[in-house]
């Protein structure tokens, strides 16, 4: 006995030993990335952690809020006025033979369901792009009324009769319990969420009854206002999402309005997974999953990386919906693009809602 306790001991000493020179390693590296030479690192590091979830306060243990808010500031994002011109979309309803026959190679390959999935590879990150032929086919499923958790994306996509999905949307990520929706939430014309103040750089992503993608910005709205907004716009399917520089928030979602994409400084943002949504000239819907944060090794996607995809294939109108943890795609009976928390499993976060994408 005494030995199998002199082997235990020295194991749990060893253990011990090990997780304290990790720790230090880390602290280390850290303080060499915020304090070291590189600007070009600590810039990345600083804007990177102040896009995550559970990390925010990382930043501020090396750094000044002074300091940080002057990083932030010299790689954030011009405004941008969100006004969009709806003539710009013309939603085709023509035949896909017919298409065919007047477009030739810009045809996308779409499968029954009027559904394309493209590989996207970069140095940094990799990404799927789920190109959705008619965005009627577009909608918010729910897990209203809301409860402790949601549900998985998979659930939410079946559970709704659909075809597949992304997430997107602000909700309350602490702890994957995923229940709870934060700003406004529409789903089928009906308000399911309504808590718009107090949330600097709102803006609600969604499409109205004319299945045009809209990206409205409610910074200062009320709960009356909202009603009457989504009522005066149409608002069919919607989410929100957060547009703020600061020292404790590095949240972006314009990305490209009426052709034009928004200007950055530097990289406009950290690399981080990120979830996007867009629009063509033809109505067909643009949904963007990327990786990141060491999944496959990538660092993750840029907000100059959304906007130059979301511009390359043809996108009039784009904006950021989440990022992190919960990202992700699913179509046709499997995870096209899974959590990077859970890189290696055939599930996602807790969501209350996400875009999905119903079949024919």
């Amino acid at each position: 006995m005494k030995k199998i306790g002199r082997f235990l001991g020295r194991a749990l000493l060893l253990f011990a030993v090990t997780v304290l020179a990790a720790a230090v390693t880390l602290v280390l590296s850290l303080n060499m990335i915020c304090n070291g030479p590189s600007e070009a690192a600590r810039e990345l590091f600083v804007t990177t952690v102040l896009e995550s979830g559970q990390l925010k306060f990382v930043a501020s243990l090396f750094l000044s809020e002074e300091e940080i808010t002057e990083i932030v500031s010299r790689t954030s994002m011009a405004q941008m006025d969100t006004d969009i011109d709806t003539s710009l979309i013309s939603v085709d309803h023509t035949d896909r033979e017919q298409k065919e026959e007047t477009q030739g190679e810009r045809v996308a390959n779409y499968d029954e369901n009027g559904v394309e999935i493209i590989e996207i590879s970069s140095r940094s990150f990799y990404a799927k792009l789920m190109i959705v032929e008619d965005p009627a086919q577009v909608r918010l499923a729910t897990t209203y009324p809301w409860g402790e958790y949601g549900k998985q994306l998979s659930e939410l996509v079946t559970g709704s009769g659909a075809a597949g999905g992304v997430n997107g949307g602000l909700y309350q990520s602490t702890g994957n319990m995923g229940g709870s929706p934060l700003g406004v939430v529409v789903s089928q014309g009906e308000i399911q969420y309504n808590a718009p103040e107090g949330w600097k750089g709102l803006y609600l992503i969604g499409f109205d009854e004319d299945n045009i993608l809209q990206i409205i910005d409610i910074e200062g709205q009320t709960k009356a206002g909202m009603k009457e907004l989504i009522a005066e716009r149409k608002i069919r399917d919607a989410v929100s999402f957060q547009d703020e520089t600061s020292d404790a928030n590095n949240h972006f979602t314009p990305l490209v309005i009426n052709g034009v994409a928004r200007e950055l400084n530097g990289q406009g943002s950290g690399a981080n997974p990120r979830t996007a949504i867009g629009q063509r000239a033809d109505g067909s819907v643009l949904l963007l999953v990327t990786d990141g944060r060491g999944a496959a090794g990538h660092l993750g996607a840029t907000a100059s990386d959304l906007i130059n995809i979301m511009m390359e294939y043809g996108a009039v109108n784009a904006a950021n919906l989440d990022g992190g943890s919960s990202s992700c795609m699913y179509y046709d009976g499997e995870y096209e693009m899974t959590s990077v928390t859970l890189y290696y499993a055939n599930s996602s976060w807790r969501l209350p809602m996400a875009f999905v994408v119903e079949g024919r």
